[in-house]
């Protein structure tokens, strides 16, 4: 017999030492463990079992409690598990139960449902040590009152404003994740000129005035409110039969692209015709043949005839698409939107406050 299976033989009591002294090492840390952190969570799913191995017993941190203390305009949304959107990420606790707000590491405010009376609107104070507030709008200035009356209330601001501390635009460019999609077959379905959505129609409003002043040198289809009826169900497969849509503004304001352009021209297919924030401020988010900007014709009557000369000149027309050879649009989400600040607010963890949102936002 060879001496390792010799000793073997003779000295089984050698393997129980072993597992008692394995077991006994493993009591220690976790008593060692529990000393240090009573009450605390913790995780076995690190710990290998095995001699080659000394006790693992890892810590898991508490998930964040973000409490949204309204639902945006009154609407519910699904609440999306972040992890999901983005893998490799800590997911937090999303909830609009105000029965938690003393347990909250942050509460998010919209601000349109506070906006009325915010001194009695807003969550009740003293807030909890180290709780944040995040001020929520993706309205514009124009269309947010009582900015004034929340100066010194909030830690951070979450708009489409790329200054914000947790920026939400409504779309950005983002590479192909496979193979692109073939432009001529979504241009060949277009058989009509311009087409535009406006459900807020104001008459002295910057873009309704521009249009009136376009209208006799280009026919364009009006959809919405007190216009041609589009339900939303159709909507997407009617704008996609345009060349053309007028992504104008309800107000101009320094990054305030909307959906207007991000969905209802982009994911149509059509050539943004936009109104809003100068070209330079597009060109941030966008490649500069991406869109046609009415400040880059002297007159509407201008503009109607580069369009017009664009539905005729079909090499010409294509020239606003090749930036899809490589780029795709996509469009935000409320359900996205509350994900990126579960990130933000577990990446910075800093206490601030902002001393003025009117002042900045305005």
């Amino acid at each position: 017999m060879d001496p390792i299976g010799w000793a073997q033989v003779q000295y089984p009591w050698r393997h129980c030492l072993f597992g008692l002294l394995f077991q006994l090492l493993l009591a220690l840390c976790l008593f060692s463990y529990l000393r240090v952190a009573p009450g605390k969570p913790w995780t076995m799913e690190s710990l290998d079992i095995s001699a080659k191995e000394s006790c693992q017993l890892t810590p898991s941190r508490p998930p964040l409690v973000i409490l949204l203390w309204t639902w945006p305009f009154n609407v519910t949304v699904h609440l999306s598990q972040c992890s999901r959107l983005r893998p490799g990420t800590a997911d937090c606790q999303l909830t609009t139960n105000r029965s938690v707000y003393q347990q909250a590491d942050a509460v998010i405010v919209h601000h349109r449902e506070v906006s009325s009376r915010p001194w009695a609107q807003l969550p009740p104070s003293p807030r909890p040590p180290g709780q944040r507030w995040v001020w929520l709008s993706l309205e514009s200035p124009s269309h947010c009152r009582q900015l004034k009356a929340l100066d010194g209330y909030f830690n951070l601001t979450m708009s489409y404003r790329s200054d914000s501390d947790i920026f939400t635009p409504y779309g950005w460019l983002e590479p192909w994740p496979g193979q692109p999609a073939e432009v001529q077959a979504h241009l060949s379905a277009k058989t009509k000129l311009v087409a535009w959505v406006v459900s807020n129609w104001q008459p002295n409003s910057v873009r309704v005035r521009y249009y009136q002043q376009l209208q006799p040198h280009l026919k364009v289809d009006v959809y919405g409110r007190s216009h041609q009826q589009l339900p939303s169900a159709t909507m997407m497969e009617v704008l996609a039969r345009y060349k053309f849509y007028l992504a104008f503004e309800n107000s101009l304001h320094p990054d305030y692209i909307t959906e207007k352009l991000w969905k209802n021209a982009l994911q149509a297919w059509a050539v943004p015709v936009v109104l809003g924030p100068s070209r330079r401020n597009y060109e941030r988010f966008l490649p500069p043949d991406a869109f046609i900007h009415v400040d880059d014709f002297p007159s509407p009557q201008a503009l109607a005839q580069h369009l017009q000369a664009l539905d005729k000149d079909h090499a010409s027309y294509l020239r606003y698409f090749r930036w899809r050879e490589t780029l795709r649009p996509c469009s935000r989400s409320w359900a996205l939107d509350y994900c990126k600040a579960c990130w933000q607010l577990q990446q910075d963890s800093r206490y601030q406050t902002v001393p003025s949102i009117a002042s900045w936002f305005t």
